[in-house]
């Protein structure tokens, strides 16, 4: 099996100054990165925790 190739996008709530991409194309994970540094590294996290994440933010 292949693996998947990020998609990264930042927020559309985000301006100039965005902090932070997501890559989310893939079924099973969720990947993050710091758009200052792309090249410093990512978090993959299951795509279950993401959608918890996304909920609760959405919450405020």
């Amino acid at each position: 099996m292949l693996a998947t190739i990020p998609n990264w996008r930042t927020s559309s709530y985000t301006g100039t100054e965005s902090c932070v991409e997501v890559a989310d194309n893939d079924p099973n994970k969720v990947m993050i990165r710091d758009t200052k540094t792309r090249t410093g590294g990512t978090v993959a996290i299951p795509r279950s925790a993401w959608t918890y994440f996304v909920e609760y933010a959405k919450k405020g």
